[in-house]
């Protein structure tokens, strides 16, 4: 454990993170996990379209997503989105026409 831990925190954290960074983005690309675009590694930290780890239970579970993909209550997943729509065809066919 070095001293660069508590005498600097925010820098190590930061060093950490980039550290992470690189290395999921050695394992699983330049693509976003949720909406599979591009992700831009030149912005500043908190852009949306900046890089950001969603977390799981392991390591192994961790991958790089959007900001805005990783908002608090977004659910992006294939299932989701197929079950949304499946609600919004039955709703739209559902309605009676207008005579």
């Amino acid at each position: 454990m070095s001293a660069a831990r508590f005498l600097r925190p925010f820098r190590y954290k930061r060093e950490q993170t980039a550290r992470q960074v690189a290395a999921l983005r050695q394992r699983d690309g330049d693509s976003c996990r949720r909406c599979r675009r591009l992700l831009r590694f030149d912005l500043p930290d908190g852009h949306d379209l900046g890089p950001t780890i969603a977390a799981g239970d392991g390591e192994a579970e961790q991958c790089l997503t959007h900001r805005r993909c990783h908002a608090a209550g977004a659910d992006h997943t294939a299932e989701v989105l197929a079950r949304r729509r499946r609600q919004n065809e039955a709703a739209l066919f559902g309605k009676p026409r207008a005579a």
